[in-house]
């Protein structure tokens, strides 16, 4: 199944261990973002260090693992896709989401329910992908 992954589900998997981090692995799941994905998480790096449980060398190499794992869409894929992205998606900031969604014709992996607030992309929780699996 392929999902664009929102940049909290991320901040959540490298916060705590848990299903979250779990499902990020599942063979099931091929994970995709807007190119600014680890840019956006490199600007709140610190923030996460802070409250996670791991030491920064595993918190390190995890995120390598990750930028392996999570295919990033250049903006010139998505870019056709963003009129469509903004009219559908209920929060501003999350329109590139939408407009990778649109692009791959895929559901989003996000934890804002505001987000099921349309009925065009698929939105699914972590709870929701557990079912799945």
């Amino acid at each position: 199944m392929d999902l664009v992954i929102d940049v909290n589900v991320l901040f959540s998997a490298l916060i705590k261990r848990g299903k979250t981090e779990e499902l990020l692995f599942k063979e099931a799941f091929h994970l995709f973002a807007p190119e600014f994905l680890f840019d956006e998480f490199e600007a709140y790096r610190e923030r996460i260090l802070e409250k996670t449980e791991r030491p920064s060398l595993e918190f390190d190499a995890l995120v390598q693992i990750l930028k392996k794992r999570i295919k990033t869409l250049p903006r010139t894929e998505t870019e056709p896709f963003l009129p469509a992205a903004k009219h559908i998606s209920p929060d501003p900031k999350d329109v590139e989401y939408f407009a990778a969604a649109l692009r791959l014709r895929c559901g989003i992996w996000s934890q804002d329910r505001a987000l099921e607030k349309q009925d065009v992309v698929p939105v699914y929780s972590t709870e929701k992908l557990a079912q799945l699996v």
